[in-house]
């Protein structure tokens, strides 16, 4: 290991420690998440933890090509995040657009048979 105070390893241990109990904690709001916005940010933080974790040990260890690993870990993560904020807006534009055209057929059926 690092050439870190006594005190401090066992708190790095623990900020670690604390931080896979956060990434497990949220994967479960990521499974029982109501909606998929709410499964899109816990994606999210599920990533940052990560990031930090990834850091911690870096730092941890005295291996700085950790931090190069974090910054590509970050990259792949905002770009997985675009992607799915992209699938879920058009997926909600298609199922808006499927409504509308849903509610003015009903409308249109309604008014033919005021008609008859």
């Amino acid at each position: 290991m690092s050439s870190l105070p006594s005190i401090a390893q066992p708190f790095f241990v623990g900020c670690c420690v604390i931080l896979a109990i956060l990434i497990l904690l949220v994967m479960i709001r990521t499974i029982m998440g109501p909606k998929i916005a709410d499964r899109i940010m816990a994606i999210n933080m599920i990533g940052t933890l990560i990031m930090t974790m990834i850091a911690v040990i870096s730092y941890l260890n005295d291996e700085s090509y950790l931090l190069d690993i974090c910054l590509i870990y970050a990259a792949i993560s905002f770009i997985a995040v675009i992607i799915l904020s992209k699938v879920y807006t058009e997926r909600y534009l298609a199922d808006k657009a499927d409504e509308k055209a849903r509610r003015e057929a009903e409308n249109k059926k309604e008014g033919e048979e005021k008609k008859s």
